[in-house]
């Protein structure tokens, strides 16, 4: 535990249960929706037990949001933590339904949507900062909806191949629009700015920190503590000279909703004083996460001691 405290994210495998989510796929293919809990319950229950470095920091963030909203009703017990990874595993079926074409797209809500049509309209395209909360595959709905949406996600899947196979399989032509990368190099710089020159836009995480060791971050406020935030959108941002939006996703009662948000117009880094205004850039971006956050507690799913000031091995940078 001590030894994995201190693990990159890029480091920990973070779930190797996909035989069991193909599993849950196929019944919800045969059987509907409705049976699934009835197996998902104990696929969950076998995580909880048999990986206690997510459990544990399942708990701490259950903890920590508990204590920031004490309304949320969150118990950051074992109970809690387990609902916390069946919310993960129906997140998966919910990607494996979208990719394979069997998602109820009529389900999906979105908010906010008319700033990016507008910027569809315009062919102007920009950068759309996100996070590993909800489902971000639900902007595949959006993209069938509007046809004029072209979207790249820029994603670190190394820790994850066999689920992205997996993915891969129920619909081939999925992934065009996804990009692997472990470092924005200056040739996916220019590819990506030529995309935003194009009308296109580019997603990026904004809540896990680079993979290499020497990878850029700025500190943030964010659920009671300090944690560490990738600057690496912004400073896009500042090279493409584009605008800069949040993207959010999270399941409510009726369904799934995604909310679009204006962040800056433009960035135009300082030479002086660039470290601080990267850190107002991330502070903004970490209180509107904290909001979705507390809005749906189960929904965000970074599963490894977040807030602890971890580092990579320069070895194990590739």
């Amino acid at each position: 535990m001590t030894a994995e405290r201190g693990a990159h994210w890029a480091q920990i495998n973070e779930f190797s249960f996909v035989a069991g989510m193909r599993l849950l796929y196929w019944v919800a293919q045969i059987f509907g929706r409705r049976p699934l809990r009835f197996i998902l319950y104990p696929i969950a229950l076998w995580y909880l037990f048999a990986k206690p470095t997510a459990r544990a920091a399942s708990g701490a963030y259950l903890g920590r949001i508990a204590r920031a909203n004490p309304t949320l009703k969150i118990h950051p017990g074992l109970l809690g933590v387990l609902r916390h990874f069946v919310s993960f595993g129906e997140s998966i079926l919910d990607k494996m339904l979208l990719w394979s074409g069997s998602f109820d797209a009529n389900s999906v809500k979105f908010h906010g949507l008319e700033i990016i049509v507008e910027q569809i309209a315009a062919r102007r395209g920009g950068i759309l900062i996100c996070a590993h909360l909800g489902n971000l595959e639900l902007c595949r709905v959006l993209a069938r909806r509007e046809p004029g949406l072209r979207l790249t996600v820029l994603l670190h899947t190394l820790h994850a191949v066999r689920f992205n196979r997996l993915l891969a399989q129920l619909n081939p032509a999925s992934g065009v629009n996804l990009m692997q990368v472990t470092e924005v190099t200056s040739a996916t710089a220019v590819l990506l700015a030529d995309k935003v020159a194009a009308g296109e836009f580019v997603a990026i995480a904004g809540d896990r920190i680079p993979v290499t060791a020497n990878g850029r971050v700025a500190s943030a406020k964010f659920v009671g503590d300090t944690a560490r935030f990738p600057v690496g959108p912004y400073v896009l941002a500042d090279l493409f000279r584009c605008p800069i939006y949040l993207l959010f996703s999270l399941r409510a009662e009726h369904g799934w909703e995604i909310h679009f948000e204006p962040f800056r117009d433009s960035i135009e880094l300082p030479r002086r004083g660039r470290d601080n205004a990267l850190a107002a850039l991330v502070a903004d971006y970490a209180g509107r996460l904290e909001y979705f956050c507390q809005r749906a507690p189960l929904e965000w799913f970074n599963f490894y001691d977040f807030w602890h000031a971890s580092a990579m091995e320069q070895a194990d940078a590739p």
